[in-house]
């Protein structure tokens, strides 16, 4: 009865979708794909076309349309931006499950994220999910926004479904599941050193397997997905060790392209930082994994895109390793490619 899930190890944007996208076609037996959360971070994956697709609330392992996708209990739901995105990869309603007990992300949720100035702030996308956190647990409390449960709205009456008992016969009849995990374990309400510069919601393994409803005994994978130079979203968004520019890190590895990054949902310039092994440790105390994955190798050496691993890049994740106690498992070589880290030290 297995289950995997995909959790980012430090400030988001260490690449989880592609990691998600890749492990669903690797594994036939996966046949569900589970999206916690809501949709303030985007999650990038290429179709088999090589066609670049951004998804912020679909999950990016559903980009093929082979896997059921679930709403689970712990979703949150913008209902027009679900189906714009289930039209952007030609994803049949069959497909999709949502449970009656996920909430909606309403346009009230994303005013009171705005007036009460999160933007700016902490660097929120505005995007409403930490609203609509707020008006669940709020309940009826008559200073905040209001919560809806899907239940409740009409436009997904035709997704809902049990999921619980979905996965459950899905486990029960050996297939896999998997849970691709939002943000990064330095973004958690709960467990973030930098709070209140955080997300709304527990970013780790054990927060998104809560939401997904289901139990630890079931899982036997959870993959830990790092970048070699961690980012966090532009303006005031919380302290980032070792902060230094883009223009910094293409110099030192010798990349010639414009390596800049910004942000998929506000297409803000992000900072970065050099790595910086102390959240990534607690990252992996928290979560256990069983691999680790280091994306954005490229950025050190950009030889690696051809395969061609030198003594640099060798080095670079030789120190990650001995930095966080924990062995790589793959090595990220460019926003499509995985390669195992026998190729590295060949």
């Amino acid at each position: 009865m297995p289950i995997s899930i995909v959790v980012g190890g430090q400030y988001g944007s260490e690449g989880k979708g592609k990691v998600a996208l890749e492990m669903v076609r690797r594994d036939p037996s996966t046949t569900i794909v589970v999206r916690p959360g809501g949709t303030n971070s985007g999650h990038t994956g290429y179709s088999t076309s090589g066609e670049r697709i951004i998804l912020r609330q679909l999950p990016t392992a559903a980009i093929d349309g082979r896997a059921q996708v679930v709403f689970p209990a712990g979703s949150y739901i913008d209902v027009d931006l679900l189906h714009r995105e289930m039209e952007r990869v030609s994803l049949p309603r069959s497909r999709v499950a949502i449970d009656p007990r996920a909430h909606l992300i309403r346009p009230e949720h994303v005013v009171w994220e705005r007036e009460g100035d999160l933007v700016n702030s902490i660097g929120s996308t505005g995007s409403g999910t930490g609203g609509a956190v707020i008006a669940r647990v709020a309940r009826y409390a008559t200073n905040q926004p209001l919560g809806m449960s899907a239940s409740d709205s009409e436009a997904l009456q035709p997704f809902l479904a049990d999921t619980a008992e979905l996965m459950a016969s899905a486990l029960q009849t050996g297939d896999r599941i998997l849970i691709e995990g939002t943000q990064g374990f330095g973004l958690s309400v709960l467990h973030s050193h930098a709070w209140p510069k955080c997300t709304s919601r527990d970013t780790t393994a054990a927060g998104f397997l809560s939401e997904a409803g289901l139990s630890p005994m079931q899982v036997d994978k959870i993959v830990l997905v790092l970048r070699c130079h961690p980012i966090r979203v532009a303006g005031d968004s919380g302290p980032l060790n070792g902060e230094t520019t883009w223009q910094a890190i293409a110099e030192k590895a010798g990349v010639t392209s414009d390596i800049r990054e910004y942000t998929s949902v506000t297409q803000r310039l992000r900072r970065v930082g050099q790595f910086d092994p102390v959240v990534v440790r607690r990252a992996i105390q928290a979560n256990a994994p069983t691999e680790l994955v280091l994306n954005h190798l490229d950025y050190v050496d950009p030889q690696v895109r051809l395969g061609s691993f030198s003594k640099k890049a060798r080095d670079f994740v030789q120190h990650v390793e001995q930095s966080v106690g924990a062995k790589v498992s793959e090595v990220g070589t460019d926003e499509k490619t995985l390669r195992p880290i026998a190729a590295v030290f060949a």
